[in-house]
């Protein structure tokens, strides 16, 4: 199958780039897909160290850079996607809608035809606002404030050492900042969660299943617990205000109780949302609380999974009432927090086997991770001395492997579309939800 891959950025995994000094929670061995894999492999390509736990620019560099450049002009930088809708179709009008061809309009007024659309921009670029409720707090827009992971210890230390720094947000990329910053001497930090204590965030210390992410939570405890840390409990940030260089950042509790502290750097570490305007003229079935499919939505939950929780999936939880349209990756969680590589990878093969007509291998969707964990905290704190900390931001593996996410024998399956990244196809299911029938592929534009 013929495909086309835009980029974004200005360089493959442009978002990725922005965590570069940032360690992931599991090794080189879990963190290559099998496809890929073997594509390099057959290029001359040698694997990293297997037990090595990578940062954001170690994936790029040994993984992702050289996966791109077997695809040649295939993978196109600096080629932002705007809008996604079907030639001559808006979202209302149906007849012959399945037939049409998408068309895909970039930042450079280009436009593209395909077949189906895999859509794997993330959410990096849209970070969820500093306001507890979900809204912008007053006055947010007119101050600057950090989104998660910057390069405290590295291109970005200037900015924060010596200034007073406010952490807000409960996660684990919230736990990394902190921990990065507490090494800048004479820089006062204070972190504030809306909940009524860290625990969720300390995690399970050294008995969470990745010690990596565990050695998070008991070094940032002990932080607290010296006062290296000021921890503010219950803080629902209201309204920032400037004063005096500095910025004043206001809570409102629910029940109107109000604190307050003052920062000269404010980091944001309050998570990701997914945005689909640039799908606004498509028909998705998106969850209301996540923003997920409403099929992946009770399997992500973050109220009730962790990422060990997660059940493998694939093209029949991903799919769209728009016929050939599928997110994935972690656009497709939505705001759970939940997602790992691994899970991811198998997501994408489970599409493709779908896009190319093998059901089978579409519907037998599963996670293969070892019983024993998947970091060693030994590995991790050695690492740490070279680059960066190890974060949640690519997600970990599990200790225990996930169980399959398997489709019963009967179920009547819906009209998909059956194509890789803005490419063509030569199958798709029949309105009656049998099996793909062979039809002839429309080019790119």
């Amino acid at each position: 199958m013929d495909f086309l891959v835009p980029e974004a950025g200005e360089q493959v995994a442009a978002s990725v780039a922005q965590w570069g000094h940032v360690r992931v929670f599991s090794p080189w061995k879990y963190n290559i897909d099998a496809a890929a894999r073997r594509l390099l492999e057959a290029s001359g390509w040698s694997a990293p160290d297997p037990e090595w736990l990578p940062t954001g620019a170690e994936l790029i560099e040994d993984y992702l850079a050289p996966l791109a450049a077997l695809f040649g002009e295939k993978v196109r930088p600096g080629s932002k996607v705007t809008a996604i809708s079907r030639l001559g179709y808006d979202r209302v009008r149906t007849n012959g809608r399945d037939e049409a061809p998408f068309l895909i309009r970039l930042d450079g007024g280009t436009e593209l035809q395909a077949r189906a659309i895999i859509d794997a921009s993330g959410t990096y670029t849209s970070p969820n606002v500093l306001g507890a409720g979900g809204l912008p707090a007053h006055g947010e827009r007119e101050v600057f404030v950090d989104h998660a992971l910057p390069d405290v210890l590295g291109a970005d230390r200037e900015r924060y050492e010596g200034k007073r720094v406010l952490v807000v947000g409960a996660g684990h990329s919230a736990a990394t900042t902190l921990l990065a910053l507490a090494q800048l001497e004479g820089t006062p930090i204070t972190w504030a969660i809306r909940g009524g204590n860290p625990s969720r965030t300390y995690g399970g210390g050294e008995a969470d299943a990745l010690p990596a992410r565990g050695a998070l939570g008991t070094r940032l405890r002990a932080h607290v617990a010296s006062g290296r840390i000021t921890l503010l409990t219950g803080f629902f940030t209201h309204r920032l205000r400037q004063v005096d260089g500095s910025v004043e950042v206001i809570s409102r509790d629910p029940s109107g109780q109000e604190q307050s502290v003052v920062a000269d750097r404010i980091v944001a570490a309050t998570g990701y949302r997914p945005d689909h305007s640039i799908a606004a003229e498509l028909r998705l079935d998106t969850d209301p609380i996540l923003g997920s499919t409403r099929a992946l939505a009770p399997l992500i939950d973050p109220n009730a999974h962790s990422c060990g929780t997660v059940p493998a999936h694939g093209e029949a939880e991903l799919a769209h009432p728009e016929v050939g349209y599928y997110a994935v990756g972690v656009k497709s969680y939505g705001r759970a927090p939940t997602f790992l590589m691994a899970t991811g990878y198998e997501q994408v093969r489970s599409v493709v086997a779908a896009l190319a007509g093998d059901w089978e291998a579409a519907r037998d969707v599963r996670l293969e991770l070892p019983e024993t964990g998947v970091c060693s905290p030994a590995l991790a704190e050695t690492q740490e001395q070279r680059v960066g900390l190890a974060t949640g931001i690519s997600g970990g593996l599990p200790a225990a492997p996930l169980p399959p996410a398997g489709v019963s024998a009967g179920r009547r399956l819906r009209r998909r579309g059956r194509l890789l990244r803005l490419t063509p196809s030569r199958s798709m299911p029949n309105s009656a939800g049998k099996e793909p029938q062979q039809m002839s592929p429309w080019r790119i534009g």
